[in-house]
């Protein structure tokens, strides 16, 4: 269910339970005088609510344009109120408070915008009422509840009113955007936590497969290669003990990422150039036949040094990830642009953007997951590693990233002083 229409359903129950009120509030008066206000009328808006609300929760039903109902619940809100405001004296009453219980719909629900617009119409209306009232254009609902008033007077309770609602406009738009934005930081409090739940459920998985297949396939690929350098075999044959030898290097690799995502124990730092660690991570690359020429790399990695203090082991991880991901998101070919930048004394930003096919929302909010994986054959859990080498870090990652526009990966980390000799 989206948040416009959880807001109006509430935005029902709340008139209801507002019109329920007056309604008793009126029995009550009719049981202990009748000289407040003409309670007939009053009764019959009151009814009028009710046939209003039974059509809205209809509509809340069966039809989909939320908003657009929003906009005329507190339209015919706003009238009802006018009537109410009326029928008890006009400017004499003192019911036009009701109008700010409208404003504070408008800026729950449709937001800021609709904020200002109701007080605005509710500011015409109420202003049109007392203006028509007092210049005899509106007669008043009764006789008995005229009185003779100065035009300052008017003019007086009239501007003071506006700026009740204007001034109610702006406070219920500020406590709003707080509330937005703490139910923001909530919702991706529950997201990181989500993340970091399934990355421990993932290092206590790891440290299982670790024990149960690497030394196995270890003894596998050493088998494998003794056999095909002491035997005579054909190209069929050697072909096939290539693949083997090729699949358990990208088993072994599958449990390093594995193992990346445990609890780590004790590493130790060293201060080193962040540039010739991306330039051993591209010559890698190229080895291993992911970077073929079909992309060009560019950036200012080439010539930049940027000494850094922490695991080279670790950062490499990073690099090799980012640009692998980048190198999967063309694979027609395109441009992969790495960047190092000193932002600060204490901060180094780095830029991986490629001419890709892009991210959509749902990737983007879910890239850094464990498994999860934009590519056919992706085991998800590069990113993953990523994230958390940038969270031990305490660094930053920002992703701007379009459908069919590319990506832009920026990452922020802070520059450890050189004496640190091993991670807290």
């Amino acid at each position: 269910m989206t948040t416009v229409k959880r807001s109006i359903r509430a935005l029902i129950i709340s008139r209801l339970i507002i019109v329920t009120t007056l309604l008793v509030g009126a029995v009550v008066i009719q049981m202990s005088t009748d000289a407040f206000l003409p309670l007939g009328p009053f009764y019959a808006l009151i009814a009028g609510s009710y046939a209003l609300s039974l059509i809205y929760l209809l509509l809340f039903r069966w039809e989909t344009h939320h908003r657009a109902q929003a906009y005329l619940q507190i339209v015919f809100d706003l009238l009802l109120i006018t009537m109410l405001v009326y029928i008890s004296g006009g400017i004499n009453g003192n019911l036009y408070f009701l109008y700010v219980l409208a404003i504070v719909a408008a800026s729950l629900v449709l937001g800021n915008r609709a904020a200002y617009l109701t007080a605005s119409l509710a500011a015409i209306l109420f202003g049109g009422l007392a203006d028509g009232m007092y210049y005899k254009l509106i007669p008043y609902f009764r006789q008995d509840q005229f009185r003779e008033i100065s035009v300052g007077l008017v003019l007086y309770s009239v501007f003071l009113a506006w700026g009740l609602f204007f001034v109610m406009a702006f406070l219920v738009n500020h406590l709003a955007q707080s509330l937005r934005r703490a139910r923001e930081a909530l919702a991706g409090a529950q997201k990181e936590l989500e993340i970091k739940e399934r990355q421990a459920a993932v290092g206590r998985m790891s440290a299982l497969i670790a024990h149960e297949i690497r030394n196995p396939l270890a003894a596998i690929s050493g088998s494998v290669q003794v056999l095909r350098n002491e035997l005579a075999v054909n190209p069929e044959q050697a072909k096939l003990m290539d693949i083997v030898l090729t699949e358990s290097v990208r088993v072994s690799r599958s449990i390093d990422q594995f193992l990346s995502l445990a609890a780590p124990g004790k590493e130790i730092f060293t201060t080193f150039d962040l540039g010739e660690v991306m330039r051993e991570t591209l010559m890698m690359l190229k080895m291993s036949g992911e970077l073929d020429g079909r992309t060009a790399v560019k950036g200012n990695f080439e010539t930049a040094r940027l000494d850094f203090h922490g695991n080279p082991g670790q950062l490499k991880q990073v690099f090799w990830n980012l640009a692998r991901n980048a190198l999967r998101a063309m694979p027609c070919g395109g441009e992969l642009t790495i960047d190092f930048v000193r932002e600060a004394k204490d901060r180094v930003a780095l830029r991986f953007a490629d001419t890709g096919k892009g991210m959509s929302d749902e990737e983007k909010a879910r890239m850094f997951e464990p498994f999860f994986s934009r590519f056919e054959g992706g085991q998800g859990l590069g990113l993953a590693v990523v994230k958390k080498i940038v969270d031990d870090y305490e660094g930053q990652i920002r992703v701007v990233s379009e459908t069919l526009r590319g990506a832009e990966i920026l990452i922020t980390l802070p520059l450890r002083p050189a004496k640190t000799a091993e991670r807290k």
